[in-house]
């Protein structure tokens, strides 16, 4: 194995929705928080570029991030936080349009400073926008694999099954896996995702892959309103035991990433 190979280590995970409102980002926070338990050094990056939330969600107060690191104040060293069980997480900017519509000269620093990143940690995720923008389908091509979010809802499985066809239509490499939140019963999501494959498979003749469902929960609703995440607050609650399953899984699931690329080496040919 090359030195590049060795430097460039950490597993990229995408989490991505075809909507909004379905528990993307906690439930990015919350796997991540999940990982770190499992012994991985874990690093969260809120890609949502202009509506970022995972601040909130983690009750971090964040005085540095992305749009520093865009704009050439900070370096993306300066803007990392620490959180929960070590995870260490990149803050995005909230309700700033200019992060919305970068240069591609921005765009290009931002992926030269998140490709760092990689050589401190085992798993990377990162936690995109909601819906099928350029910059998020960016990202998921460059992941080694894709976290797919949907909820029971006719409208998110929709949208999910187009979040698919995008990343199927432009090649994607890696391994895309379909996770129902908000399932009323475990028997529920596997039936959700069985008909998903099938129509994928029908279709796009492409592979989908079961994360699992994570269980409707009150207690999510709670942990969110009190900006702590459901797996440290309610930890014997469904959704938590449903969250340390889907962090078993996709923990224990090798990478794909052999190539030992950077992250921007594999992002810049897509994101523009």
């Amino acid at each position: 194995m090359s030195r590049l190979s060795k430097q460039y280590k950490a597993k990229v995970l995408a989490v991505a929705s075809g909507k909004g409102g379905v528990g993307k980002t906690n439930l990015a926070a919350n796997l991540s928080i999940h990982l770190a338990r499992m012994g991985k050094q874990v690093m969260l990056v809120d890609a949502d570029m202009s509506l970022g939330n995972l601040d909130v969600i983690l009750d971090i107060h964040s005085k540095y991030n992305l749009a520093h690191v865009v704009s050439g104040r900070k370096s993306m060293e300066e803007v990392v936080h620490f959180g929960p069980e070590g995870i260490e997480i990149v803050c995005a900017a909230s309700g700033m349009e200019a992060m919305a519509n970068l240069s591609r000269f921005h765009q290009a620093r931002l992926l030269r400073e998140l490709s760092a990143l990689q050589l401190r940690s085992d798993a990377l995720i990162v936690d995109t926008a909601a819906g099928i923008g350029r910059s998020v389908v960016s990202f998921c091509l460059a992941a080694d694999h894709v976290l797919v979010v949907t909820t029971p809802d006719a409208t998110a499985m929709t949208d999910a099954y187009g979040m698919i066809k995008v990343l199927v239509r432009n090649d994607y490499r890696g391994q895309i896996n379909l996770v129902v939140n908000m399932a009323d019963t475990p028997s529920q999501g596997k039936k959700i995702y069985l008909q998903m494959a099938r129509v994928s498979r029908q279709f796009l003749n492409a592979n989908l892959y079961y994360a699992g469902a994570v269980l409707h929960d009150a207690h999510v609703v709670s942990s969110v309103r009190a900006r702590k995440p459901v797996v440290l607050a309610y930890p014997k609650s469904a959704a938590a035991l449903s969250i340390g399953r889907l962090a078993t899984r996709i923990g224990n699931v090798p990478s794909n990433q052999t190539e030992g690329k950077p992250l921007f080496k594999k992002v810049v040919n897509w994101f523009s």
